[in-house]
């Protein structure tokens, strides 16, 4: 089954009214420049080009890598990752899948920019070392703003109303370690959540996990920006603790994949079946467990292990040494370990667990 039959039309009707009201003059306030033609056929690869000037280079341009295959009439997908420069499973699926798809094989379009936030990338850091911006807390961005949001409003008024899907691969970076999972957020209508709930379970996660839009980023990440435009957007966590996760990198491929199929994209693409999908959320703030104190972190549990409310989380011990008390960690509710701090050296604040629940 696919859910497209002609060019830049989405799964939800309103996509086509939003991208009529954005397809005017806003979209060329952008000062990021490309020689991409995305209405041609075939394959392109080169770069974005991000205004930048420096001490050192008074005229310069950060290049971002950008791919774009097209076959004639179809769906566009938008694949994205690098969102954050230090999660690395979706960079690597990306760039391998760039590299191997030829136009001949699509029914559509397909663009592919495995390292969005490139001066982040470029430093294996979260943020960007240009600004200290975070993408995925910038969006839709400002044409005039730090370089940063220069590439959050490229992406939201020029890329997005090009596209009928985005896939945003993204992992626990350097501070968490996660379990792979897949996450949509509630759409604005019941047919519209169902449509993203098919979809998640297309991508093939064993854990998909449905968010209210209320945690993270809010509406400032892409996902709700895509979902203001009735763009159905897909999210991922693949590994984390700034190692390059086997298992996720091919969750990435064969996820990315198998939406492409099914949307007719990449009609004769190979790829395992998805396994079953367990559909969770988060159950409000009580699902995230805090470091009261600094010090160095014993978990007592790991990644997927399900606990109780009051359970033993862990122990922090202070690096003091003996002379101060360690101090206990308890979960306030019960569920599914989704992800836990990476590093052991806590400060107060820092997030150490994330539980999950089953949605009914």
């Amino acid at each position: 089954m696919t859910f497209f039959s002609t060019p830049r039309r989405s799964v939800f009707p309103q996509h086509a009214a939003a991208l009529m009201r954005r397809e005017g003059p806003v979209a060329t306030d952008t000062r990021i420049w490309t020689d991409i033609d995305f209405d041609k056929d075939g394959k392109q690869i080169t770069c974005l080009r991000l205004p930048f000037s420096s001490d050192r280079s008074a005229y310069g341009t950060i290049p971002i890598p950008i791919v774009c295959i097209r076959n004639g009439v179809g769906p566009t997908a938008l694949l994205l990752a690098g969102n954050h420069g230090d999660e690395y499973e979706g960079q690597v699926a990306l760039g391998k899948l760039a590299r191997q798809l030829d136009a001949s094989e699509l029914r559509g379009c397909i663009i592919i920019l495995p390292a969005l936030n490139y001066p982040a990338v470029d430093a294996g850091r979260r943020v960007s070392p240009l600004d200290q911006g975070n993408l995925n807390r910038m969006f839709p961005g400002d044409a005039n703003g730090k370089p940063t949001e220069t590439i959050a409003h490229y992406v939201s008024e020029v890329l997005l109303p090009l596209t009928d899907i985005v896939i945003d691969l993204h992992s626990g970076g350097t501070s968490l370690l996660y379990l792979p999972c897949c996450l949509i957020r509630v759409g604005r209508s019941e047919t519209e959540t169902a449509q993203l709930i098919e979809l998640m379970r297309v991508f093939g996660a064993p854990i998909g996990s449905i968010s209210d839009g209320s945690g993270g980023g809010g509406a400032t990440t892409l996902s709700a920006t895509a979902q203001a435009l009735g763009i159905p957007a897909l999210t991922t966590e693949l590994g984390g603790g700034a190692t390059m996760s086997r298992a996720g990198e091919t969750l990435a491929r064969d996820g990315v994949l198998r939406v492409l199929k099914h949307m007719g994209i990449l009609p004769d693409a190979i790829v395992e079946p998805a396994g079953p999908t367990r559909t969770m959320r988060v159950d409000g703030r009580h699902a995230f467990t805090y470091a009261p104190v600094r010090g160095i972190f014993e978990p007592a549990v790991a990644v997927g292990d399900e606990v109780q409310a009051g359970d033993l989380a862990g122990v922090i011990h202070p690096i003091a040494g003996p002379s101060e008390p360690a101090r206990s960690v308890q979960f306030a509710q019960s569920g599914l370990v989704a992800c836990q701090r990476a590093p052991a050296l806590t400060e107060p604040g820092d997030c150490l667990f994330k539980l999950v629940v089953d949605v009914p």
